[in-house]
C-alpha cells in the first residue's frame, strides 16, 4: 500500500537531489516494496519506489511512474531500469497543481521539482520523456507556456514541436534553458540561488511577481 512521501525515503531522494520544495506533491506517492523484475525470465524484487500518477486534463489517473530507490534514499535502486512507466502517457502528465493561464513542462519530475524551488506557485506537469513532452495536451483556458528544456538534442526537438503547437493554438510558448544538462543538475551543481538567478531573467516580469517566491 503507498503512503504519503513525508518522512519516507522518497523525501530523503528528492532532498538528496537539492530539493527541498515538497509543496502540491500530492501526485507522488511512496510504495515501501514495489515489485520490479528486470525481464519476464528473472524473479520478481522488491524496491521502495516513488510512485507518481499521471493524469489528464480533467485529473484522471491514466497511467502511473516508478522510480525505485535504494533503502537509505540516497539514490536509485542499483537496477537496470530504475524509471519505468506504465498505462496511456501520450498527452497526459505528472502534474503538480491545476494549470490554468499560465503553466510550465518539462521531462523530468526531477527537473520539474527543482523549477518549482524557485518558481513556487506556478502549475507545472512532467511529461516523464521528450517524446512525451512534445505532445502534452494544453488546457482550454491556456495562455502562457514555460518550457523547462533539457539540454540534448531530444530536449531540442520536444522544444520546437510544443512551440509549433503553441502558436497554431495562440498560447505564448516561452523556452527556460538550464546552464548545464538539466534544471535539477543546476540546482545540485550551481546552487539554489544561481537556479532562480538564471530562471528570474527568463521569466515574464508579471510571472515573476506572481509566482516566483523571492528571499528575503
Amino acid at each position: 500500500m503507498s503512503q504519503t512521501i513525508s518522512g519516507t525515503v522518497v523525501e530523503a531522494y528528492l532532498r538528496k537531489r537539492g530539493i527541498t520544495a515538497l509543496h502540491g506533491t500530492g501526485s507522488l506517492r511512496f510504495h515501501p516494496r514495489c515489485y520490479y523484475r528486470p525481464d519476464w525470465q528473472s524473479p520478481t524484487e522488491t524496491w521502495p519506489a516513488m510512485i507518481a500518477a499521471v493524469t489528464d486534463l480533467a485529473g484522471q489517473i491514466t497511467g502511473a511512474h516508478r522510480t525505485w530507490l535504494d533503502g537509505s534514499g540516497r539514490d536509485k535502486a542499483p537496477i537496470d531500469t530504475p524509471r519505468r512507466a506504465m498505462g496511456h502517457l501520450l498527452g497526459n502528465a505528472v502534474r503538480f497543481d491545476v494549470a490554468h493561464d499560465v503553466m510550465a513542462a518539462g521531462e523530468g519530475i526531477e527537473t520539474m521539482l527543482s523549477f518549482r524551488c524557485v518558481i513556487s506557485t506556478m502549475p507545472m506537469v512532467a511529461a516523464l520523456s521528450a517524446a512525451h513532452l512534445a505532445a502534452i495536451l494544453f488546457p482550454a483556458t491556456l495562455r502562457r507556456l514555460y518550457i523547462a528544456r533539457d539540454d540534448d538534442p531530444a530536449g531540442d526537438s520536444a522544444m520546437a514541436s510544443l512551440i509549433d503547437r503553441s502558436n497554431e493554438a495562440g498560447i505564448e510558448a516561452i523556452t527556460l534553458s538550464p546552464r548545464l544538462g538539466d534544471f535539477n543538475e543546476d540546482l545540485r551543481t550551481l546552487g539554489i540561488d544561481a537556479l532562480r538567478a538564471g530562471l528570474r531573467v527568463q521569466i515574464a516580469p508579471e510571472d515573476v511577481a506572481r509566482f516566483m517566491e523571492l528571499p528575503p
